[in-house]
């Protein structure tokens, strides 16, 4: 899926989806929208992060699933910048249709909110 939407029509996905899922709140964080659920980051929105040419979402996932999707899917997944080593991905939001980023947030949105420390 290859898109043209702007990064605020980006963001109103990411939000849209975000906002759908229980206990979530939004404060900006490292100078982007960040999404929270029981106080623990689970995704972040990336707006051509030091101008890296992504508009993307990062997400946590479960060991093993980075690479795995990072090989499988190049284009639509990568490695961020400080996150990427502790197992998150970047989503290419023109990449991606709704119903999958939705099955990510989701994903991301259970694994962290099921963790506790």
């Amino acid at each position: 899926m290859e898109s043209r939407a702007s990064s605020a029509e980006h963001l109103q996905r990411v939000r849209r989806i975000c906002s759908s899922l229980t206990g979530t709140s939004e404060k900006v964080s490292h100078g982007e929208p960040t999404f929270f659920v029981r106080k623990r980051v689970y995704a972040m929105f990336a707006n051509n992060h030091h101008q890296d040419g992504h508009i993307a979402v990062w997400v946590p996932v479960p060991p093993g699933h980075q690479e795995a999707l990072v090989s499988a899917r190049p284009e639509t997944f990568y490695r961020p910048p400080y996150v990427g080593v502790k197992g998150w991905v970047g989503i290419e939001l023109a990449c991606i249709d709704d119903e999958e980023l939705a099955e990510r947030l989701r994903e991301a949105w259970q694994w962290i909110g099921a963790k506790r420390h």
